[in-house]
């Protein structure tokens, strides 16, 4: 469930805690690690705004709410030419801006990503001396058929870790911004 890579303790206990997904034979699932050098709160700033995922995600074009925002709330997200899809219809799960974590569910679209769901937690954590935060995404979704439990991972997964990449881009570049200070470890 770790994407091909060992857990530190940390974050085994924070995909056990907060990660848990009712699998079926025919789906596959996977949790993904992302170290970033940036606090928290402007990690979870981007994160949490479902209505705003192009803030971070490169795939995605435009988004536009069904509602508030707010559990239940259904975003309409417009996909960037070069992925099997071109439109996603998803539905927030869960917002928590206590523990932050925000689940979804993808309820419709022009893809293959059938009874799709994610979530993702951010966690604050110390790198190299500074605040920076442990982002944890996790998902199950239907195999398609014609393709491989392995092969449908390996896409998702791919999906997840480009997103990842530009969350701790764009994370980083809003910390350099911020100036913050450096975190004393007594």
């Amino acid at each position: 469930m770790n994407g091909g890579d060992g857990y530190s303790t940390m974050e085994a206990q924070y995909v056990r805690r907060h990660h848990r997904h009712e699998i079926r034979d025919d789906q596959c699932t996977s949790a993904l690690v992302k170290h970033i050098k940036a606090p928290v709160h402007l990690v979870w700033s981007l994160v949490r705004r479902f209505d705003q995922p192009q803030k971070y995600k490169p795939f995605v074009s435009r988004c536009i709410m069904k509602g508030d925002l707010g559990i239940g709330s259904v975003r309409e997200v417009n996909v960037k030419s070069g992925l099997p899809a071109t439109t996603s219809t998803e539905r927030l799960e869960l917002l928590d801006d206590e523990e932050h974590i925000l689940g979804m569910k993808i309820v419709g679209g022009d893809h293959r990503l059938r009874n799709y769901s994610s979530i993702i937690t951010v966690h604050p954590e110390v790198i190299e001396g500074r605040p920076g935060t442990m982002v944890i995404e996790s998902f199950v979704v239907d195999v398609p058929e014609g393709n491989t439990n392995d092969e449908t991972c390996y896409f998702v997964e791919a999906l997840i870790r480009c997103n990842l990449k530009s969350l701790a881009d764009v994370s980083v570049r809003m910390a350099v911004l911020d100036q913050t200070e450096p975190v004393n470890p007594y």
